[in-house]
Formats: structure tokens, sequence, C-alpha cells
């Protein structure tokens, strides 16, 4: 498609074109809007990312998303500390391993294919909202819209020029690529593997890649020290990395969703609309906060502010508070759900640990939450039914074991 002249007002202008920003442009321009996209890098662009994608996302997107899937995972080896590993099979897929070059820029090639306008290597600099439109300014040009969506990661620049009173929190996190070869991969090519005693309310991970191994460890909590530290007791603890040379790790923030930042309770500000902008995934922090998954959720949020903006197209205050609902309806019950979990087994991980062992078809359960045959409400009400009995004597034996 041909860029259009100078002066030009876009129905829709996306700051960044990840998972999120790329899903919501290909929507919008199916739908017959004029769309620029930006991204301040050159895709196929490389990031750190564990790259794991919950099962339920091929109930979003085309079958063909599977050309950039690297591995299928149907099971998950739990470990406490590096030690009594435990796995955890299902006979489906519970999650695809992805690099994020190729598929971020597989669906901005899907975007691309749909009409929108897409400006690589062009980053904005500054966002404002005005009385009939946005004026979006990128290191080159000005450029007017109807509505912009921030789909510019966790440190947003849209969120912090349109949404000032939202909170900042983002959870630190390190990871590092180790280079595998035609080495197995461990704990296998199919399977994941969680630490959930590798750091402070958190967890270490390892996933396979084609060829290598995504290691990291993540803190979902607001104070974090010594990460680097936590991150080489991880990897000095799992047996299986010792044949290998684990290369400095790289940081990235994990912007998990927390209930402050819905914008409840004493505030009445909303987190994700402002005026004629919106945020989806990472910008919106639509972040699981249990497990850390962003990609779902970013190509959900994408696809939810796509459809709200279609369904009314001439009023952006119906449209945006269409997103809003959609998010309320869709999204944030299950970090609801997944955050009293965490809380849980973040502050007593070896209870944590203890309640996986012993109640595996509970875990089996939450596989089907990931591929999305339940929700993570139907999960709650039924694990709390099966750990009621014996839940307030786990309490007591992890009070001894602190």
């Amino acid at each position: 498609m041909a860029d259009r002249q100078e002066g030009t007002t876009y129905d829709v202008v996306i700051v960044g074109m990840g998972p999120a920003g790329a899903t919501a442009a290909a929507a919008l321009s199916r739908g017959g809007l004029a769309v620029l996209g930006f991204d301040k890098d050159t895709h196929p662009r490389y990031k750190v990312c564990g790259g794991g994608l919950s099962a339920r996302v091929a109930l979003l997107l085309d079958p063909e998303f599977r050309s950039v899937v690297e591995h299928t995972v149907n099971g998950v080896q739990f470990v406490y500390r590096g030690q009594d590993p435990l796995l955890i099979e299902s006979s489906q897929p519970i999650a695809y391993m992805v690099m994020r070059d190729r598929f971020d820029h597989y669906l901005l090639q899907q975007a691309v294919r749909a009409g929108t306008e897409i400006r690589n290597g062009e980053g904005v600099v500054a966002v404002r909202q005005e009385s009939d439109g946005v004026e979006v300014i990128t290191e080159r040009s000005r450029y007017r819209a109807k509505i912009v969506i921030g789909a510019d990661g966790a440190n947003s620049l849209v969120a912090r020029h349109l949404f000032p009173d939202r909170s900042l929190y983002r959870a630190p996190a390190l990871e590092s690529e180790v280079q595998i070869g035609n080495d197995s991969h461990y704990p296998g090519p199919s399977t994941i593997l969680v630490d959930v005693g590798a750091s402070r309310q958190g967890y270490g991970w390892i996933f396979p890649k084609q060829g290598r191994l995504s290691v990291g460890v993540g803190e979902f909590r607001r104070k974090s020290t010594s990460l680097r530290t936590t991150f080489d007791r991880f990897v000095r603890g799992e047996p299986g990395l010792t044949r290998w040379t684990v290369p400095r790790p790289v940081g990235h923030p994990i912007p998990a969703f927390s209930e402050s930042e819905e914008g409840r309770g004493t505030s009445t500000v909303s987190q994700f609309v402002s005026g004629r902008a919106l945020l989806v995934g990472d910008a919106g922090h639509l972040v699981d906060p249990l497990f850390g998954e962003g990609i779902y959720y970013a190509v959900r949020s994408g696809q939810l502010a796509a459809q709200a903006i279609l369904s009314n197209v001439r009023d952006h205050r119906v449209s945006l508070a269409a997103y809003e609902a959609a998010l309320d309806r869709d999204i944030v019950p299950d970090f609801r759900v997944t955050a009293r979990i965490a809380r849980v087994i973040y502050a007593f991980p070896r209870l944590g640990f203890k309640l996986l062992r012993r109640y595996q078809d509970v875990v089996q359960s939450y596989y089907e939450v990931l591929q999305g045959r339940i929700s993570a409400e139907q999960f709650l009400a039924d694990a709390k039914k099966r750990l009621k009995a014996s839940v307030n004597d786990l309490l007591l034996e992890a009070l001894h074991l602190r």
C-alpha cells in the first residue's frame, strides 16, 4: 500500500508493532480503516523473551501460525530449588514455544497484507491528545489520528504521556539463551521446567527452542535485590544445565497485572482508556501475575481493541468504553484468579510444591485453562473443592518448615 500524503488523518495510529499492535492493526485494516503502525525497530528483530504461548492462542490465530512454532509443549517438570522433579503431562498441547523475531514478524506480515501502513525504524517521541484527535510525533514527522493504540511494551511512551496516574510497577526478570545445537533438550523437547523455589515470590524456567534453551528467573514483587545472584544460583542448581555454558543474562521487565492497575478501589481513573487512547498487551500491564504469560493476552487484547473500535467507528467514547468492558469480561477475571494463586505459591513456595505433588489432578485441570477448555474462574471453583479437606493441615506443616 502506498503511503498516504502528509496531512492525512488516520483512523487509528498504533505505536508498537509487537503481537498486540500487529494483531490490532490486521483486524482494523481488514475492517476497512486507515491504519498506521510505528515501531522503533526494524522487523524481524531479536527480543529477549521466554516465548511461551499457552495453547489457547490457537483459538485466536490462523492455523498458519504453527509455521513459526519452535516446539510444542505437553508437560511441565516442576522442581523445588532444583530438587525432587515432578513431571505432569497432558495428552494435548498446553503451550507453544516461539522465537519472538519470527513470531512477531509473522504477525506483522499479516497486518501488511491486510493493508496496514507500517513505518519500521521510526520511533515515536511524543503523543498529544486534542479535542478532535491525537497528534503522534516521531523522530521524522508529525501524524494525526482519530484514535491511538499504545502497544509499545512495558516501558510504554503512550502510557507515560497519556496516562499520568498509571502505576509503573514492573516485575524484574533475567534471561539467557543457551545454544545446545543438536544436543538433547533439557528436560525434554516437549517439556518445560518450572522451579517454584528458585527466586523470592517468583520462579525459574527452562524453555525448549530449536537448538537452544531459554533460561531465566523472575520475581513478581515491587522490590527485588540481587536477581543476578538468584539467576546464578538457579543455573548452578539445575543438574541438566551443567554440560552447557550459560551466557550472561539480559534483564527485562515483566509488567504483571495487579488489582491496583485495574483502576478500581480508591481510583476511578481507567488504566486502559484515556480520551482517544487505549493500551493493549504489555503497555496495559495485561500480563498474567502467576507465570508472567503476556503473549496470549497481547494477541487477545489486540483483537478486543480492534473489535471495539470497529463496533462504533463514529464515536470513540462508545468504542473505547466497549474495549474496557471487554477486558473486564474476557481478561481481568483470569488475572484475579491467577493473582490469588500466585500470592499463595510465591509466599509459601515449599507448600506450593507440596500441593503440586499431592494434587496433580488440580494441575491437570489448570492445563485445561491453558488449552482454552475452561475459564480460570471455573478452575478455581473446582480446585477449592478438591483442596479444602486438607489445606489447613498443609498450612500448619508449612509454618513448621519455614
